[in-house]
């Protein structure tokens, strides 16, 4: 994948999309940049960012102030975004998944400082001191011993099921001590799926729809990403690929539901931020309790300092399923979401009484991020900072580099450099004793990667002189990765494997049988 973010105009059949829901609160109670601004900064940020669309609502007081659809659904076609089109939240998912567990313990069903395996006897970790105190808090809040995203190639858009996902989370060793220290993981939420089950006796998935989704109104929300093909309007996932805005397949990660596979419309999601910011109430009807909202937004892990590029923040903690953070003297309550194709956002400040949703179509950007902050400043009487400049600058610088990076390699590439072994040495079987197996087959100048449990993911090596290959794939989201071989006396023992960031940070040795 390449990771730049090109200038280029986005298509004339982009296009802002007819507003459907009028401003509800009176004009002047809405501050300029929104009502005066809004449209021309968020048409800027699509061609910036060269993003196909985008999707934001604004609630206040208790009131729908904005929902509104910009650009298309998918680039090339003329299909524009609405106020309902459905677009992935990714780990926006996880504060619904949070929500869950604090009402099942309101409803005397459980604790949250019950142990896993009280409800999971079968539950293991690569430390069985450490499953046997796990709780249900631990889970959730990030504090489980393991690098963010550690495990998260084996379960990504994988074929193992929900509970492949677990075993082998089972067998994983963390890099941190237990309760060391902040580390994200999304497989703690495959987990609280299978402890929910375990408790309410429904699914996570009909539990979703039964308690949450249907009282709150939310009909076109889809908890689960297998059914999202089979649903209308909906904005097709997007990257970047050689500096061009490409479409890619929907992932399917319903094997770790919990963290992130619900799809909802920025419509629909003011439904749930209403909630959010009346203690439970939807129109007039109390669905989720105040106790249960108060619980989600504990405390329970330090993330650590905050720094803000223009103004006052310090600490930054995240409870279940909500990050929370200071901003001039106020709290914020708020959560970011990224799979495949989508970056999102979800921010509240409950002393404004003010939520906002902002939905993209493609993982290549941060105008999700920079036009929250515009948002919410300008309902703070903040100055207006322009941080979508800010952010774009700085993306552009960083991108440069690693575009020159990845030129270098392909450069390298283009030279026909010899492996040290040749070709055939390489192929055959590698393991490792936590993911399972991958088979290295010869082409014609290069090698072919085939992964045990990622059926339809193909890589490739093209040979960069000696014992070092460069790696893509057939899905782009894994990225380009200079990949290494561990060569002793002339012969292949190992490979050095990895992807992209996006996916995982860390890496697996595969060991040559």
């Amino acid at each position: 994948m390449n990771p730049g973010v090109t200038m280029k105009k986005i298509i004339l059949s982009i296009a802002l999309v007819c507003i459907s829901f009028q401003y509800l609160n009176a004009q002047s109670n809405v501050p300029s940049f929104v009502k005066d601004s809004l449209d021309t900064y968020i048409q800027r940020g699509l061609e910036r960012w060269d993003i196909p669309g985008v999707a934001v609502c604004i609630v206040k007081d208790g009131k729908l102030v904005l929902a509104k659809g910009y650009g298309v659904k998918e680039v090339g076609k003329n299909d524009n975004v609405d106020e309902n089109t459905l677009f992935m939240i990714g780990s926006n998912t996880k504060a619904f998944t949070g929500t869950i567990l604090a009402m099942l313990e309101h409803e005397g069903k459980c604790k949250l400082s019950d142990k896993v395996q009280k409800w999971l006897p079968d539950f293991k970790m690569n430390d069985p001191w450490v499953a046997k105190e796990i709780n249900l808090v631990d889970i959730v809040s990030h504090r489980m011993g393991f690098e963010t995203f550690q495990g998260d190639f084996m379960y990504w858009t994988s074929d193992l099921s929900d509970d492949g996902v677990l075993e082998r989370f089972g067998k994983l060793k963390p890099l941190y001590g237990f309760r060391e220290k902040y580390g994200y993981t999304n497989a703690g939420y495959a987990v609280a799926g299978k402890v929910i089950e375990k408790i309410s006796g429904l699914t996570w998935n009909d539990y979703l729809k039964t308690k949450i989704l249907k009282p709150l109104k939310m009909d076109r929300t889809v908890p689960l990403s297998a059914d999202i093909n089979s649903i209308s309007n909906v904005a097709q996932p997007h990257t970047v690929v050689d500096g061009k805005t490409v479409s890619v397949p929907f992932p399917l990660i319903d094997n770790m539901a919990p963290c992130g596979s619900i799809s909802s419309s920025v419509l629909d999601m003011s439904h749930w931020l209403i909630a959010q910011l009346d203690s439970g109430k939807y129109e007039g009807e109390n669905i989720i309790p105040y106790s249960v909202i108060s619980q989600t937004r504990k405390p329970a892990t330090i993330v650590g300092r905050t720094r803000h590029p223009f103004n006052q923040a310090h600490y930054n903690l995240y409870a279940l399923g909500w990050g929370l953070q200071d901003y001039e003297n106020r709290e914020i309550v708020s959560h970011t979401g990224g799979v495949n194709g989508f970056v999102t956002s979800v921010t509240l400040i409950p002393s404004e009484n003010l939520g906002i949703v902002v939905l993209t179509n493609t993982e290549q950007n941060l105008f999700f991020i920079s036009l929250r902050w515009e948002i919410l400043d300008a309902y703070l009487g903040l100055p207006y900072r322009d941080y979508d400049s800010f952010y774009f600058d700085r993306s552009k610088t960083a991108n440069t580099e690693e575009e020159a990076k990845l030129q270098a390699l392909r450069d390298s590439v283009r030279l026909n450099l010899k492996s040290s072994p040749p070709l055939s040495d390489y192929c055959g079987r590698y393991e490792n004793e936590v993911y399972g197996y991958l088979d290295i087959i010869e082409k014609e100048n290069y090698l072919e990667i085939r992964l045990e449990h990622h059926s339809k993911l193909i890589g490739k090596l093209e040979p960069l002189g000696g014992n070092r290959f460069l790696s893509s794939y057939n899905d782009p989201i894994f990225g380009y990765k200079p990949l290494e071989f561990n060569v002793t006396d002339g012969k292949v023992k190992s490979l050095d494997f990895s992807v992209h960031e996006f996916i995982e940070y860390t890496g697996y040795n595969f060991i040559k049988k």
